[in-house]
């Protein structure tokens, strides 16, 4: 089974969503995990440098999860291992005055990967409806319209050349009670925490039945979701780390050809050195 199988979302069923603590593939403990994601990270990298140089299509990223399901920790430890230069970040916050004018995928359009860019969501445009369901802001029709606008979106996206990997990392409320108690125990992390992370805690099943929401209906065959459990942060690593591997797998790319004749370059090389 590879890691896609395991994890993508199946289209046209219900969603069932694994325990924050299952382990379907890959390794069972934690050391040969840590064994295995810096062969992982070498060919990961490998795999970025030649769809930076071949400058032609992109791979983004979206991570969605809540509160302490390592988000900003799936981007240090898995996206810190290839290089930076061939990738974009950007975390989604709380809409600006500025930005609640637009239409709300407008902040988004801005973002986008480049050609020969792996791009990382952090949060992203599902924001803009988890939120608002979940505070009774959007519902109905117009809740079944902004699904299909982000489905259509996806499209534009796939259809352009840019591959989606949509992850949702699936934590359980034990496990964010832990983290939320470590974060204001650690001086060095209460910056992480701030008392609205309380108040979401207290809609835990209302933002558990709107990725319900946003996992049925915006799975698609080009835009899938792969829920990931998040209880293991060693576990969801490796996973997010395979899920974008098998993906640039697939993807293929190669470096281009350089465009001129590679002999004659090393013959004026060789010249041009003999010349006193």
């Amino acid at each position: 089974m590879t890691v896609r199988d395991a994890f993508r979302v199946v289209l046209g069923s219900g969603v069932e969503l694994p325990d924050p603590r299952d382990r379907p593939v890959g390794p069972g403990k934690k050391a040969k995990a840590r064994d295995e994601l810096p062969e992982l990270g070498a060919e990961l990298d490998g795999l970025q440098e030649r769809l930076f140089a071949e400058d032609s299509r992109s791979l983004l990223l979206v991570l969605q999860g809540m509160d302490t399901s390592g988000k900003g920790g799936t981007v240090r430890h898995v996206l810190g291992m290839v290089n930076p230069q061939g990738v974009r970040y950007q975390a989604f916050k709380k809409p600006t005055p500025a930005e609640r004018r637009q239409h709300f995928l407008w902040r988004v359009r801005k973002v986008l990967p480049a050609a020969g860019q792996i791009g990382v969501f952090d949060r992203s445009h599902y924001e803009d409806v988890l939120v608002p369901r979940v505070l009774g802001q959007l519902g109905g029709a117009k809740l079944a319209q902004r699904y299909e606008e982000i489905n259509a979106f996806e499209r534009e996206l796939t259809d352009a050349g840019t591959t989606i990997v949509k992850v949702f990392l699936h934590i359980s409320p034990e496990e964010q009670l832990e983290r939320l108690r470590g974060r204001l125990n650690d001086p060095a992390k209460r910056w992480k925490y701030t008392p609205d992370d309380l108040e979401a805690r207290g809609r835990w099943h209302d933002y558990q039945q709107a990725y319900h929401g946003v996992l049925k209906e915006t799975s698609t065959a080009a835009a899938p979701w792969y829920v990931v459990p998040a209880d293991r942060k060693w576990y969801r690593n490796w996973a997010v780390a395979g899920l974008l591997l098998e993906t640039l797998r697939e993807m293929a790319p190669v470096y281009p050809d350089p465009g001129y004749d590679v002999a004659a370059q090393l013959a004026a090389l060789d010249a041009a050195k003999a010349q006193p």
